[in-house]
């Protein structure tokens, strides 16, 4: 009678002691201890509602107890729909077939999301802690493995590299859950009922707008060229991924939304411009804020952008002209901008000088391909002509340009200081660009020919770093520049 007695009270115990996922957790009843004005009152009834977590037969959910390892496989796998019907034995010792969570931990030990301690067991009833379910919730749920390489960790107990660390932070940066304390994570501290239902309904909220682009989608093995340094990065990220682990191949790409606008981004299966669309996809990146939440969509498109043709200049520019190298004028007043910067994405709307007004450059708009020839106008009357050429180089947005100043005439004086010597021209140096000396100078003039380059030698000379002259010249229509110049010896 005793024994019968002590297996009732047990039985009784196991079923207080586990919550329930049927009837009570789809039906519209409040947990007693969940009251509204919980911070995750809102996660534990949107979960509880869709039976992907449940209370216990008193009516309560026990928001303070802590959740098993083997509970968190189990709602995840709920969660996430993911088949647990034929998952193979993972092989933990202290997971049998006979236990409740068999199925949800064979199946996500399968799919690489979770795994065992180093003696081979995997834990079921230890508490899960806060860095684990941070690893389990990045990989159950795909989310975009940044790189925090050059990232200072705000947690005193996180580090960039180490175990569970990257997970944290990913967790950290999409919002999902915060530390402890503005500067501790605490790692190894377990995690209750009720801030799992808050983690996993954050979770999947943060996944939701997140855009996932996978190289099989194209039919190709990886993405060996993508968009990733756009200029419109502050609308939303490109975070590149692998979904086969410890690989180096980029096979996916998460497009994590930021802020409402449009954007550009393209990825290909080729480095270099390739012409064929087999190889590449452009999208404009569309992101507007529906229902509250950020939504991102892709459209297709062959479109190339107005690219800034960017012009070095030393002295103030009045005006600009334009027109096609066989002679169609464009304009005789270009809209420019100066600017101090070499950037592209620097100065697209406004001018950028110093606090004299200065500036190192000027950017005139290039919106189709061709050769054109740009005529600046400096003050004083000075007129300088730029040769301009813009190909259209597919995967990219923009054109690739080539900018040519017109300069048919050089010089290079190596000074008296030292005794030069004579000087060697090469073979045929003469078609290339004719270069005179000033009698009893080291003064070297070229006149420019054709394209092509040579050294002039000075067998001679004394001076420790001087290797030669050099000559190139370049043509681009009819502009031509040439260049004479020191060789150094930049190892001395």
């Amino acid at each position: 009678m005793k024994k019968k007695l002590l297996i009732l009270f047990c039985a009784l115990l196991l079923v207080y002691s586990l919550p329930l996922s049927g009837t009570f957790a789809a039906s519209t009843e409040r947990f007693s201890d969940v009251p509204s004005s919980k911070h995750f009152a809102e996660a534990v009834y949107d979960l509880a509602e869709r039976n992907i977590i449940g209370g216990y037969p008193d009516g309560t959910y026990r928001p303070g107890n802590s959740i098993t390892r083997g509970q968190a496989a189990a709602i995840i796998a709920k969660m996430i729909k993911l088949d647990t019907s034929n998952a193979k034995n993972p092989g933990f010792k202290d997971v049998s077939k006979a236990n409740g969570y068999y199925k949800a931990i064979a199946a996500m030990a399968e799919k690489s999301i979770i795994s065992g301690y180093g003696d081979g067991r995997f834990g079921p009833n230890d508490p899960i802690t806060r860095a684990q379910m941070a690893s389990i919730l990045v990989k159950a749920f795909d989310l975009p493995r940044y790189d925090f390489t050059s990232y200072k960790s705000p947690f005193e107990d996180v580090k960039r590299g180490a175990g569970h660390d990257p997970n944290i932070l990913i967790i950290y940066r999409l919002g999902i859950t915060t530390g402890t304390s503005t500067d501790r994570f605490s790692s190894n501290e377990s995690i209750t009922r009720g801030q799992a239902a808050k983690m996993l309904k954050a979770t999947e909220e943060a996944k939701s707008p997140i855009v996932t682009l996978r190289a099989s989608d194209y039919q190709w093995e990886e993405f060996k060229m993508y968009d990733s340094n756009h200029e419109d990065y502050g609308l939303f990220n490109a975070v590149v991924g692998r979904d086969t682990a410890n690989s180096y191949t980029a096979d996916k790409i998460h497009l994590v939304p930021l802020q409402e606008g449009t954007g550009t981004f393209s990825v290909a299966l080729v480095y270099t411009g390739n012409p064929d669309k087999k190889y590449y996809q452009k999208y404009y990146v569309h992101i507007k804020e529906v229902d509250g939440e950020l939504k991102l969509t892709l459209e297709e498109t062959d479109d190339f952008l107005t690219t800034p043709a960017i012009i070095s200049v030393k002295k103030q520019v009045q005006n600009v002209s334009l027109s096609t190298m066989d002679g169609k004028k464009l304009s005789d007043n270009v809209d420019f901008r100066k600017c101090l910067s070499t950037n592209r994405s620097v100065c697209r709307d406004t001018d950028q000088t110093d606090t004299e007004g200065k500036y190192n450059n000027i950017r005139i708009p290039i919106d189709k391909p061709g050769q054109y020839i740009a005529t600046v106008h400096f003050a004083g009357g000075e007129e300088v002509r730029y040769g301009i050429e813009a190909v259209s180089s597919a995967p990219n947005f923009y054109y690739n340009l080539q900018v040519l100043e017109e300069k048919p005439t050089a010089s290079v004086d190596l000074g008296a200081t030292y005794n030069i010597g004579k000087h060697i021209l090469p073979k045929d140096a003469e078609q290339i660009a004719t270069v005179t000396r000033d009698a009893g100078t080291n003064l070297f003039h070229a006149v420019a020919k054709k394209t092509g380059s040579f050294d002039i030698k000075l067998p001679d000379h004394k001076k420790t770093d001087l290797i030669n002259i050099g000559v190139r010249v370049q043509e681009l229509g009819p502009i031509i520049h040439v260049e004479i110049y020191e060789s150094i010896d930049t190892y001395m």
